[in-house]
């Protein structure tokens, strides 16, 4: 995302004039704005025209207008943002007080007004201006007749293609079948990269998988790509790497752990969270950006209040995102929780709140719904490091990221994956 143009009004509200150059900053628009605020854009509007013949007849007429937003609705499938209010202003063309629908789209610029800009809507923007700068990451997740071929940024996974064929088991005397259908297998996961992604305008590329397929797919896509006249350079073979756990993703991993292991070190909702703040025993904060969309304008307020405060006494302070599956859990958990730097078991004899009673009862009867979900996407955390690993003693590096994908091109079929160790609905079951 793009500052065009940044003025104060006289009335004390201030505008920024921005624009969107990537499906991630259309994202941190859908945060940023809310309704309240108001969006100015070029926009095109149904109008009745006399054709010269003593008739009428409709027409799109192009102008400008500004609108007081009402509701907003983003598709990351469309590659835009749409707003819904009514008309601050008269027109040659249109009366004030209308309603109408901006459709903001990819690098058009259009002007955002706030009567109070928050210190996190101002650092998102500059969050997305850094991230427009640094370029994409591309991964290839792997498993044997798997494997998904994905866009990863700092808020959002995109599966821009999934492939999935039928290999060989392995049986005494017939490896050979195994491994032919194994590499027709690699083979065809290379060809669907190369279709894919375009290496040059990658910050780098992720290729994870069980054993020796991932270091068998580099070698395999190599191959292709020199049969297609597409070979890569040294410098393009440097952007090929291993990616850690991500932030997120271990965080959670941990605090379910000490959920069930170490409670009186793992706490969620506001009022534990808020306490344990007091004693300044926070070490890792991580919360929803939901909360701070919210239509409540103090309660919002009380939240960026809260995070700044954390973020004095040197702890880790985690937004997560709600389309991510990391987030959508934190979620079930009312949106914020905390890892102790040490125990407080003082705050587990306090009693929690009616919210957050409810809230429990809510994920116990969504228990098969949260397992079927974590049963795609689970993994084994490690509390000593938070590193992900497969539960085995020989760990193998793996990108094992429990992400919502939004795909622009339809996926081949679902994923299965491992059962987890343990979810969110067992922790509060076991410590309720």
């Amino acid at each position: 995302m793009r500052i065009l143009e940044r003025a104060t009004l006289k009335d004390g509200s201030e505008f920024m004039t921005l624009s969107c150059h990537s499906q991630e900053d259309l994202w941190h628009l859908y945060n940023i704005v809310r309704p309240g605020d108001y969006v100015e854009a070029e926009t095109t509007r149904r109008m009745t025209l006399p054709d010269g013949c003593c008739r009428t007849k409709p027409t799109r007429k192009t102008m400008v207008l500004e609108i007081e937003v009402r509701s907003t609705n983003y598709d990351p499938q469309h590659s835009g943002i749409r707003f819904q209010g009514f008309t601050t202003y008269k027109t040659e063309d249109v009366k004030s007080e209308t309603k109408h629908l901006l459709d903001i789209k990819l690098h058009a610029p259009f002007r955002l007004t706030k009567k109070s800009w928050d210190l996190m809507d101002i650092q998102r923007i500059e969050d997305s201006q850094e991230t427009h700068q640094d370029g994409a990451t591309a991964a290839v997740v792997l498993h044997e007749g798997v494997a998904q071929i994905c866009l990863v940024s700092n808020d959002r996974t995109i599966v821009k293609a999934k492939v999935e064929m039928p290999v060989a088991r392995k049986r005494a005397g017939f490896c050979i079948n195994h491994e032919k259908s194994l590499q027709d297998f690699l083979e065809t996961v290379a060809k669907t990269f190369l279709r894919h992604i375009k290496v040059e305008s990658m910050k780098s590329i992720i290729v994870a998988g069980r054993g020796f397929v991932h270091k068998n797919f580099l070698t395999t896509l190599y191959d292709v790509a020199e049969q297609m006249h597409q070979p890569f350079n040294k410098k393009q073979k440097a952007k090929f790497v291993c990616l850690p756990a991500k932030e997120e993703t271990a965080a959670l991993g941990k605090f379910m752990d000490l959920f069930n292991n170490d409670p009186s070190r793992a706490f969620y909702g506001d009022k534990h969270v808020f306490m344990a703040n007091e004693h300044n025993a926070i070490d890792t904060l991580m919360i929803s950006d939901t909360l701070f969309r919210s239509n409540d304008n103090e309660k919002r307020k009380e939240y960026i209040q809260f995070v700044d405060n954390v973020k004095k006494t040197n702890a880790k302070v985690l937004i997560f995102s709600s389309l991510h599956e990391s987030g959508r859990q934190l979620n079930m958990m009312t949106g914020i929780a905390a890892i102790l730097r040490y125990p407080l078991p003082e705050l587990e004899d306090e009693d929690i709140d009616d919210d957050e009673e409810e809230q429990e009862r809510d994920i116990i009867e969504a228990k098969p719904k949260v397992d079927e979900m974590l049963n795609k996407f689970g993994a084994h955390f490690d509390v000593s490091n938070a590193n992900v690993t497969n539960g085995k003693k020989d760990s193998y590096e793996s990108y094992n990221d429990p992400f919502e994908y939004e795909s622009d091109d339809e996926p081949d079929a679902e994923e299965t994956a491992p059962r987890p160790q343990i979810t969110i609905t067992d922790c509060i079951v076991r410590k309720r």
